[in-house]
C-alpha cells in the first residue's frame, strides 16, 4: 500500500521538482517514481549503505536520503543530480513523505484496533494503554453498525461506506467477512434510536442507489466506553440473527426494538420445544392453514379487535368470529381473551424459531 501511497503524492511533485524522483524500500527496490520505466528495479547496494549509517548518500548521479521511523528507517528517498539542490529536494521530499506515512499507519492502525475491540482480540487492560499511544478518545459516544450485503461481494460495497463517512479520526469501517461490513459511528450524546435508523437508510439506499446491491444493517446500542464497543457489535449481530427469524422483510433492525424475540432467540431449543407441548394440543399449529395463520396475524395488528380485523380483512364480522372459533377448537387457546392471545403469540414465535434450526444450543 505504501507504493501506491507514495505513487499519488511524488506525481504531484514532478512538475515543481522538475527531477525524477521516486522512493527504494528498505531492500532497495524502486516502489514509487516519476519515471515509470525504473518501477521495480533494484539499487540493493544503496540499501546496504544507508543501513550502515549514512544519512544520506550521493551515487551515481543520484542523492538518496532515509526516512521512516526513528528506530527503523523503512524508505530511501532519491532525486535525480547530485548538486545541493538534490539534497535539499531530497530532505524536503523525505520529511513530506514521512508525514504523510505517519498519517497513513496512525489511520490504519486506528481501523485495526477498533476491529480487535469489536472482535474480542485485545485485552481490556491493553484498550487502554493503545488508545493512549493513538490518541483515541475514549468517552465518546459510539455506535456499532454492522452492514450484510446480500447475494453480493461487490467490493465496491465498503468504498461506497468508507466515502460516506470520510472523518477518518470519528468514523471507522472495518471488513469483517466478505459480506459484513462493520461502521463504528461516533454520535451525539443526545443521538436517539431514530437518528441511527436514519444513518442505516442512508446506508441501506446509498448501496441499493448506486451499486444495486440488498443489504440489511444491524443497529447496537450506543457506548461511552470503547471496551464497550465489542458488546454494542455483538448486539448489531444478534438483531440481524434475530431479525432474519421473526423480521424477515425488514432491512434496519435495532437490538433496542427486537422485543420478545430477542428473549425467545437465547433460550434453549428444549425448553421453548416444553413450552409448546405444554401450552398447546399436539399439532395444532400444524393444521392451521396459510388463510387462518393469515387471519390471527391481522387479527394481532388490530390490537384484538374483531370488528376492525373483519373490516380489514372485508370479511363479515360473524365470518371471523367463526374462524376464531374454529381455532380454538384446534388449539385450545381462544384469541379474543388476552392470556390466550400473548399465549398464541409466543407459540407462534417460538414455533417460528424452532424451524429456523437454530445451531446455538
Amino acid at each position: 500500500m505504501s507504493g501506491r501511497l507514495f505513487q499519488g503524492v511524488i506525481h504531484e511533485m514532478k512538475d515543481a521538482v522538475d527531477r525524477t524522483i521516486g522512493v527504494l524500500d528498505e531492500a532497495g527496490t524502486v516502489i514509487a517514481c516519476t519515471n515509470l520505466a525504473m518501477m521495480g528495479t533494484s539499487r540493493d547496494e544503496v540499501a546496504v549503505n544507508i543501513t550502515s549509517g549514512f544519512d544520506t548518500l550521493v551515487q551515481s548521479g543520484y542523492t538518496y536520503r532515509p526516512f521512516g521511523t526513528k528506530t527503523h528507517l523503512d524508505f530511501i528517498v532519491f532525486v535525480e543530480g547530485e548538486d545541493d539542490l538534490a539534497l535539499t529536494f531530497a530532505n524536503m521530499i523525505g520529511v513530506s513523505l514521512n508525514s504523510v506515512k505517519q498519517y497513513y499507519d496512525e489511520k490504519y492502525e486506528k481501523s485495526t484496533f477498533v476491529k480487535n475491540i469489536i472482535l474480542d482480540n485485545i485485552l481490556f487492560d491493553d484498550i487502554y494503554v493503545k488508545s493512549k499511544e493513538l490518541h483515541f478518545q475514549n468517552d465518546t459516544s459510539r455506535v456499532v453498525f454492522l452492514i450484510r450485503t446480500v447475494d453480493s461481494t461487490d467490493f465496491s460495497v465498503f468504498d461506497i461506506i468508507s466515502n460516506l463517512f470520510p472523518n477518518r479520526n470519528r468514523d471507522f469501517v472495518v471488513n469483517i467477512n466478505e459480506n459484513d461490513i462493520v461502521l463504528v459511528n461516533e454520535v451525539k450524546n443526545t443521538a436517539t434510536l431514530k437518528d441511527f435508523e436514519k444513518t442505516a437508510r442512508t446506508i441501506v439506499n446509498t448501496l441499493h442507489g448506486e451499486l444495486f446491491v440488498k443489504s440489511i444493517v444491524g443497529i447496537g446500542t450506543m457506548v461511552t466506553d470503547l471496551k464497550d464497543l465489542a458488546r454494542s457489535f455483538k448486539e448489531a449481530e444478534i438483531a440481524l440473527e434475530v431479525g432474519k427469524i421473526f423480521d424477515e422483510e425488514k432491512l434496519i433492525i435495532s437490538y433496542e426494538n427486537l422485543g420478545i424475540g430477542r428473549l425467545i432467540y437465547q433460550l434453549p431449543t428444549t425448553l421453548c420445544e416444553m413450552f409448546l407441548q405444554e401450552v398447546l394440543k399436539k399439532g395444532s399449529l400444524e393444521s392451521l392453514d396459510n388463510e387462518t395463520l393469515f387471519t390471527i396475524q391481522k387479527f394481532f395488528e388490530n390490537n384484538l379487535n374483531v370488528s376492525e380485523t373483519s373490516r380489514k380483512l372485508f370479511v363479515h364480522r360473524n365470518t371471523l368470529v367463526y374462524r376464531i372459533e374454529k381455532i380454538r377448537k384446534i388449539t385450545g387457546l381462544d384469541l379474543r381473551e388476552f392470556d390466550h392471545a400473548i399465549i398464541f403469540k409466543v407459540a407462534l414465535m417460538v414455533k417460528k424459531y424452532l424451524t429456523s434450526n437454530p445451531t446455538r444450543f
